[in-house]
């Protein structure tokens, strides 16, 4: 369950802190990576003097492609955050709250419910590898004939060329045909 009704937690007193069980299917964190793993872990709610406070420890795992052989493989992503939800509602008066300057924080909203989701997607996006690498040795694709190196070796032969003396070499290749 990543949905809460913290009504009677806005009720208590300041401090007052609850713990859940996370596991929850949860299929994407957005259009392009898809999980292989429920969300699971353990979640904090602690009454704040505005609202309350998430401490979550979650873990999850999702389907990647390596950045150098373009293999599909399954990244373990630890999902962690402590977040401020900000009630929508008073849960006393039922009026409307007020909360300026602070349009960036997750919400409570008007039947008092505090969702995970966006926060689970945020982090677990925060989460991901900048550069996704199936191993630290994988050795990628080679540049001629596009062999996976991981899978076989190739015999092609690839000339390292130094860009910077490109002109060097012109000038003594056209030296050499006069």
């Amino acid at each position: 369950m990543v949905t809460f009704n913290v009504a009677q937690l806005l009720k208590a007193a300041v401090g007052t802190t609850r713990e859940y069980d996370v596991d929850e299917p949860i299929p994407r964190l957005d259009e392009r990576i898809e999980l292989t793993e429920t969300v699971r872990g353990k979640v904090r709610l602690t009454r704040t003097n505005r609202g309350i406070l998430v401490d979550a420890k979650l873990h999850t795992a999702a389907k990647l492609e390596c950045s150098r052989c373009l293999d599909v493989y399954v990244e373990i992503l630890p999902i962690r955050f402590e977040e401020e939800y900000i009630p929508v509602i008073d849960v006393v008066s039922g009026l409307p709250t007020h909360i300026p300057h602070e349009t960036y924080a997750f919400r409570i909203d008007e039947r008092h419910e505090l969702d995970l989701r966006p926060a689970i997607r945020e982090y677990g996006d925060l989460a991901l590898p900048m550069k996704p690498l199936c191993s630290t040795s994988c050795a990628g694709l080679c540049p001629q004939c596009g062999a996976n190196l991981n899978v076989k070796k190739c015999s092609c032969v690839v000339a390292a060329r130094d860009s910077r003396f490109a002109v060097l070499e012109a000038f003594l290749s056209n030296e050499k045909d006069e």
